[in-house]
């Protein structure tokens, strides 16, 4: 089974003292730790921390941002009482780490492969940077899905009623308003498959925004009200957006006045406030206003008319306010749907992405074909055009993935820069993708330049590469060597033809008329090396050691969780044997030994707290025994009084059973009637050894306390019971002696033997007598 590993909208991220917290625990401390606990780090990916938007969004944040050695950024904290500074793919390491331990807690088995969703606007190095960060996790990511995708996915695999390849396909969009990014896709599904049409996306705007204007709105006012700067304490702002998220879902469900009422929010002063849903969209109407553009701009690449889509999916988690969908409704004309989970419909659609990848599930066919977010282009050195040349290989929405090959002359090695073309649209600083030196060239033997053949690539990832390239020699031959000219000895530097081959599909060009004769040319294809140089990629070495890094981590994770769990063993046997002393233990112990253990359970609770708050595992260990020494002999009296019943009723049942058995022998009852004398007293010796001794034990048990240790275990009697029944069972159920009855003897034959010759009638054949013998014998087998 492969996991689905999803971008939530705040994955979080906690480091300690100690240890780290991931998920809902990190986030349980993003108040008390606030300056430690790292959220919404997916931002950050592949970005440079001299990013214009990343230091736009420093001031924002509560944690601290750094710049790694490499330039990336990196985030600062302290981890095991150091200043650590982790990389953004480390962060994202970290939960996916996390979440690798849930699926394999799930599945009970290893996980190596996994799906991940990224926004559908991620350039090139965001796309690699999440990469390396599955890498470093321990992690095979078989596809990075865009989350619009997903949820095209999620959607159309269960559609029983969707048109045939041959009709037209069905339109539909999705509008995707998450926590930080608002993402639109138009997608045409026929049976079996579906092809995104166009996307559109604004990459900040989202949920956030709006969380972002509360707080706002709040400071300046408790600034006037209170003379509060809240923005000086980290504390306090943490608690005022998460009051403020609160209250944002709240204002999606009421219309009407709604409290803010923060208790000793700064200075031990207590806060208060109120809001409305129009004053809210009011104060956000400029937000508001960008919902439509992205959603105009969509039908416009995709060429339709608001008449052709079928249906509006909505989801995201700021999907749900009232204001979005309206403007949604107002612009398509058509109430959106809301039939998708909102939060989990990028989640499945993932999930089913895995069951088409994977070899284990066999699930309905499906294909998927995605779009180029950003026209992608190529340049190189060129002598006759200026020094440069380029050429548009991906434009805008063009298929994905897909393979292209283009074919360039040429006498020697050369490089090639790939690069988005359309900075002004692109919501990242540096539109290079990579650079890519095709080493090896050679001219062909005559002097000319030599064909090249470039294959160029968009992933399944959505990550463009130089796949291969391949110089065609020519050889010549015997025949060849008279026709051969020299006419083609100009220069072919600046030639380039591009084809597509994706699904081993190539253009090629049959208008051309017959040669009456065609030269016979023999060529070799050799395969050229290629220098990969990505803008944006963590190098090998900076990729092990994170690596080792993240093993040793996930190591110190595991002592200081076997640290705890040893603490949290102490503390819950102080507060279970303090409950149980004085309930159901109360009869099983006598006054000294209860006010001596209530007195060590005491001192163990205030030791945990003062002293016993940090230290190594084998003293709880050690702790808990000791507490053990004085409490265990209680609970075993406890469980004795409970057990000794039933192993008593237990023998006195297979008391009576064999006492029957003896008395039915002596009465000679025909049952058992085949046994020996000896073995029958054996067997009565023994039934009344174990009586008197029952009898003894039950007498002296019941005048013995229940505050001190029994007279006789459970484990004794238990053990009294298995030698009664070795002993006495064989004996009574010994069966009974088959008797063989004698053959009737025929008085109408003659002494001596019978002349079979001459009577063959009278001599029955073999299976007469079988039948005949088996029937007689049959009552004798019945005697048991």
């Amino acid at each position: 089974c492969t996991p689905v590993l999803v971008f939530s909208k705040a994955p979080c991220v906690s480091f300690g003292p100690r240890n780290r917290s991931i998920g809902a625990a990190a986030k349980s401390q993003m108040v008390t730790n606030c300056k430690n606990t790292v959220q919404g780090f997916k931002r950050f990916h592949g970005r440079a921390f001299s990013d214009p938007f990343v230091q736009n969004l420093k001031s924002s944040l509560v944690y601290d941002l750094s710049q790694m050695p490499s330039g990336t950024t990196g985030i600062k904290v302290m981890y095991m009482e150091e200043e650590k500074v982790f990389s953004i793919e480390q962060i994202t390491a970290m939960l996916l780490t996390k979440l690798k331990e849930t699926a394999e807690s799930a599945l009970k088995k290893p996980v190596a492969d996994c799906v991940i969703s990224v926004p559908c606007f991620y350039t090139d190095a965001e796309r690699r940077s999440v990469i390396d960060a599955a890498q470093i996790a321990g992690l095979n990511c078989l596809r990075l899905m865009n989350e619009t995708t997903a949820v095209a996915l999620a959607y159309g695999i269960y559609k029983q009623d969707l048109p045939t390849p041959e009709e037209k396909p069905r339109t539909v969009v999705f509008v995707d308003i998450g926590h930080s990014g608002y993402q639109v896709s138009v997608c045409a599904f026929n049976k079996g498959k579906l092809k995104i049409l166009a996307t559109a996306f604004d990459p900040e705007m989202g949920g956030k925004d709006f969380d972002e204007r509360l707080v706002k709105h709040f400071c300046e006012e408790f600034a006037v009200k209170y003379k509060l700067d809240v923005k000086s304490k980290p504390r306090a702002l943490v608690r005022l957006y998460q009051e403020c998220e609160k209250l944002k879902k709240l204002m999606s469900a009421n219309s009407s006045d709604l409290p803010l009422n923060i208790e000793c929010f700064m200075n031990d002063i207590d806060v208060s406030s109120k809001l409305n849903r129009a004053q809210f969209e009011e104060m956000c109407a400029d937000i508001l206003a960008r919902v439509e553009p992205p959603l105009r701009s969509l039908l416009e690449q995709a060429h339709l008319k608001k008449d052709d889509i079928h249906a509006v999916e909505i989801v995201g988690g700021a999907s749900r306010m009232p204001a979005i969908k309206e403007r949604i409704n107002k612009f398509f004309g058509k109430e959106p749907s809301t039939t998708l989970n909102a939060d989990e419909a990028v989640a499945r659609g993932c999930a089913l992405q895995c069951a088409i990848l994977s070899p284990a599930f066999k699930v309905r066919e499906f294909s998927t074909t995605d779009v180029v977010p950003f026209p992608i282009s190529l340049k190189w050195n060129s002598a006759a055009e200026d020094g440069v040349s380029d050429c548009e290989v991906f434009p805008k929405n063009h298929a994905s993935p897909f393979s292209k090959v283009l074919t360039f002359y040429r006498r020697e090695p050369f490089s090639l820069e790939a690069y988005y073309n359309c900075p002004k649209e692109l919501p990242y600083p540096d539109p290079t993708i990579g650079q890519y030196v095709i080493q090896k060239v050679i001219p062909q033997a005559s002097g000319e330049s030599s064909k090249i053949k470039v294959k160029v690539r968009v992933n399944i990832h959505g990550i463009f590469s130089v796949s291969s390239a391949s110089l065609v020699e020519v050889q010549k031959s015997e025949e060849e060597e008279e026709s051969m000219d020299t006419e083609h000895s100009t220069e072919k530097e600046n030639e380039v033809l591009l084809q597509d081959t994706t699904e081993g599909r190539q253009e090629k060009k049959s208008d051309q008329p017959p040669q009456a004769k065609k030269a016979k040319v023999k060529t070799k294809v050799l395969e050229l090396p290629i220098e990969n140089n990505p803008q944006w990629q963590l190098a090998n070495d900076m990729l092990n050691l994170f690596v080792e890094s993240e093993g040793k981590m996930i190591m110190q994770d595991k002592l200081e969780k076997e640290r705890n769990d040893a603490k949290n063993y102490v503390e819950e046997y102080v507060y279970e044997m303090r409950d149980k002393l004085h309930g159901i233990f109360e009869k099983f112990v006598n006054e000294s030994d209860r006010d001596a253990l209530s007195l060590k359970l005491e001192d163990t609770e205030v030791w945990l707290y003062e002293d016993g708050e940090d230290q190594p595992k084998q003293v709880y260990i050690d702790k808990l025994v000791d507490l053990k020494s004085l409490g265990q002999p209680i609970q075993d009296r406890y469980t004795e009084f409970e057990e000794r019943p039933k192993a008593f009723d237990e023998l006195g049942r297979q008391l009576q059973q064999y006492m029957k058995i003896v008395e039915a022998y002596k009465t000679k009852e025909e049952q058992y009637d085949h046994l020996e004398e000896a073995e029958v007293q054996k067997v009565d010796r023994m039934v009344n050894d174990v009586m008197i001794w029952m009898n003894s034990k039950m007498n002296q048990q019941s005048k013995q306390s229940l505050a001190v240790e029994p007279v006789v275990k459970t484990t004794e009697i238990q053990a009294k019971t298995r030698e009664l029944f070795s002993t006495c069972n064989p004996i009574v159920t010994k069966p009974k002696p088959k008797v063989d009855l004698p053959k009737e003897e025929n008085p109408s034959e003659p002494n001596g033997p019978v002349n079979t010759q001459e009577n063959p009638e009278a001599q029955p054949s073999g299976t007469e007598q079988a039948a005949a013998d088996g029937a007689e014998a049959k009552p004798d087998m019945d005697l048991d």
